[in-house]
């Protein structure tokens, strides 16, 4: 509660995605979730079966605290063994961040 009266309901965080399964998880994230993903290429390293995956993108989302569990119960429904990281971002402009209408 105490968090919310500080940084409000709009305070935004980014997360970083790492899965094989990163065309269904994009497609996920813009068209079941309508946020906006960002897809870098990269390359992964050790994998759980020894293998090293390229032509890897790496997605890069930011959304509003309240939609956390949404994005990361969307990613595991589609590969439970993605990498998932999450911090605080302290100011965004531009994109698809939508403000939430209070009545």
């Amino acid at each position: 509660m105490v968090d919310f009266l500080l940084h409000g309901i709009e305070q935004y965080t980014a997360i970083t995605i790492v899965s094989s399964k990163h065309e269904e998880i994009k497609n996920a994230i813009i068209n079941r979730l309508n946020r906006g993903v960002t897809a870098y290429k990269g390359s992964g390293g050790l994998g759980s079966r020894g293998v090293t995956e390229s032509n890897l993108e790496i997605l890069y989302c930011v959304v509003t605290r309240l939609e956390i569990g949404r994005i990361k119960n969307a990613v595991r429904e589609i590969d439970s063994t993605a990498f998932i990281t999450t911090h605080s971002v302290s100011d965004v402009e531009g994109g698809l961040i939508k403000k939430a209408i209070f009545h």
